[in-house]
Formats: C-alpha cells, sequence, structure tokens
C-alpha cells in the first residue's frame, strides 16, 4: 500500500477530476451533430481561493447561488448555449449564432498552479475574478495577469476583470475607483459582480463573448478562418483560430 501525504493526495485527486472533465467534455462535444452549435468557446475563470469563481459560474449557467461550494480542486467544469448575434453601429446586425460555451472553473491555491496554467491555451477567454471583501486578492491580479500574458495562447488575450462579492458592500475593502483604474492600465472591461444576487454575472460574460466574437471577425476578415467554413473535422472555428494564434504569438489581435 503506497502512502501519500496530504499534497499528494490532493494533487493525484485534482489531475483525476481534470482528467474526467476533459473527457466527459470532449465526448459531449463529439457526439453533438454539426447542426447543433455554430461555435464552441473556452472561457476559462481565474483568481485567488475564495474569490467566488465557482459561484459565479453557477450563479451564470443556473441562474443559481450555492453558499455551501466547497473549494475547487484542480479543475471543474460547466457550459451553457447561447444566441450571439454581431453588434454593429447601428445597434444588433447579422444573423445569430449558435455558441456552446464551456466554462472551466480553476482552483485558486498556489499548489495548483501549475495544473491551472496548463489549460491557459486551450482558453478563448478569461474572467479574472477578485474579491471585493478581500483586498490581498486584488493585489494578486497582477500576477494573474502576469501568469497570462506567459501561459495563454497569445500576450494580449482577452480578459474581463470582475470585482465579487459586490453584495457585501459593508466588508467592502478595495474601491471600485482602484479596480477601474488596474483594469484601464491592462486596457481590460471591468465590472463589479455578485454571484449571490446575479448582479452583472451575465453581463461580464457576455462582453467577454463579444469581444472573442469580434476578434472571430477580424480573423475571417483577414482569411485566418476560411468564408463561410463553421466546423471542420469536428474542430469549431474557435479551436482553429487557437491553433493560428499559437503558431504565431504576435498575431494575437488577428
Amino acid at each position: 500500500m503506497r502512502l501519500m501525504s496530504i499534497s499528494q493526495f490532493a494533487n493525484e485527486h485534482a489531475l483525476a477530476t481534470t482528467a474526467k472533465w476533459r473527457i466527459g467534455a470532449q465526448k459531449q462535444v463529439l457526439t453533438m451533430s454539426d447542426g447543433e452549435y455554430d461555435y464552441l468557446i473556452k472561457f476559462l475563470a481565474l483568481g485567488d481561493s475564495g474569490v467566488g469563481k465557482t459561484s459565479f459560474l453557477y450563479q451564470y449557467t443556473d441562474g443559481k447561488f450555492n453558499a455551501k461550494f466547497i473549494t475547487t480542486v484542480g479543475i471543474d467544469f460547466r457550459e451553457k448555449r447561447v444566441m450571439y448575434k454581431s453588434k454593429g453601429p447601428e445597434g444588433t446586425s447579422g444573423r445569430g449564432q449558435r455558441i456552446h460555451v464551456q466554462l472551466w472553473d480553476t482552483a485558486g491555491q498556489e499548489r495548483f498552479r501549475s495544473l491551472t496554467t496548463a489549460f491557459f491555451r486551450d482558453a478563448m477567454g478569461f474572467l479574472l475574478l477578485f474579491d471585493l471583501t478581500n483586498e490581498q486578492s486584488f493585489l494578486n491580479v497582477r500576477n494573474w495577469m502576469s501568469q497570462l500574458q506567459l501561459h495563454a495562447y497569445c500576450e494580449s488575450p482577452d480578459i474581463v476583470l470582475c470585482g465579487n462579492k459586490r453584495d457585501l458592500d459593508a466588508q467592502r475593502e478595495v474601491k471600485e475607483e482602484e479596480a477601474q483604474e488596474l483594469a484601464e492600465k491592462f486596457g481590460i472591461p471591468y465590472f463589479e459582480t455578485s454571484a449571490a444576487s446575479g448582479h452583472n454575472v451575465s453581463e461580464a460574460v457576455e462582453v467577454l463573448l463579444d469581444l472573442i466574437m469580434r476578434r472571430m471577425e477580424r480573423c475571417v476578415d483577414k482569411s485566418w478562418i476560411p468564408d463561410g467554413t463553421m466546423r471542420t473535422n469536428g474542430h469549431s472555428a474557435a479551436d482553429r483560430m487557437t491553433e493560428e494564434l499559437n503558431q504565431d504569438k504576435g498575431k494575437c489581435g488577428c
């Protein structure tokens, strides 16, 4: 019988959990008929442990809040189908695109950091969360941004910054002005959200999806993705865009 320390057990459990979710997700995508969705988009939720990533994603996919979630070990996974319509200068335009959104929920603990960063290149966009009632989680946003710039599919990926737990205003430690200033420094959108009430949760994800789709449209315009081709050989256009971007980080913005 092999003896393991608590940390070894946690790491092995995380790897097993990750493998289970990846295999399950792949099976679900591969069994879908091409007509069921046009694009497969993968988002990754990042941030320190305890900032509310799991509750945030659960609120987005199920419209519910569960205060009894335990700390994520390794990687978790949720998904949702949405209809996207491009927004022109005069409002919504173009035909609707059926989007299958995969939302990957990562562990915030340091001991899982290498496991978490391994998923960065597979994601098209990132939800970076901090806790408005925990100043240290806000200060660590810079560290997470550095990790993204180092490990994501390109040096300037699409990111939305979320100051979560807005409903706990009496316990706030981070001013809105401070967070907005940091977001502007990095050139990314900022939302104050509440996984408990649902405030700005859908809005934050919708903005990130819009950023991704706009980037993909620019890629189409530059013939990075063959015009009119949504899916080829079981791979989504988003997957092919990621492959192209991985080949040349300098073309991150298409």
